[in-house]
């Protein structure tokens, strides 16, 4: 195993395998008052686009908590965890409504999860633009 911090778009081999792999991961956003929020989510990482996203319902937490940073949008990070694997992304997340966002995120959720989400009329996608890929596989 190898630790490393890198270009998020340009990842090992190893590194993306991981990232394909199904595993539940987490989403760290800021509160207001700056205290982290910690949530157990979804995510697909596209290190073509530079892109991680996270399909939620728009009223959920995570949701609120990068809309209220603004329009630049909310420092974050996902995380998952295998044993001694762990691999982080971090960036800045704003949250897109478009319906050919949404239905990108969901196919690429159904991609890597082996499940299509349910129907959620108020479904949005958390789009991360990646600063920095770190971890230990």
């Amino acid at each position: 195993m190898a630790t490393y911090t890198k270009d998020p778009g340009a990842p090992s081999a190893a590194y993306l395998d991981f990232w394909r792999e199904r595993h539940l991961c987490t989403l760290t956003t800021p509160r207001p008052d700056g205290s982290p929020h910690v949530v157990p989510v979804g995510v697909t990482y596209d290190p073509e686009a530079g892109l991680a996203r996270v399909i939620a319902s728009k009223t959920s937490r995570k949701v609120v908590n990068v809309l209220a940073a603004g329009s630049e949008g909310a420092r974050v990070a996902v995380c998952q965890v295998d044993g001694r694997r762990w691999a982080t992304l971090e960036g800045r997340a704003v949250v897109r409504s478009e319906p050919e966002r949404v239905a990108e995120a969901e196919r690429r959720y159904a991609e890597r999860y082996e499940r299509t989400p349910s129907p959620n009329p108020s479904r949005v996608v958390i789009e991360i633009d990646l600063t920095r890929a770190m971890g230990n596989i």
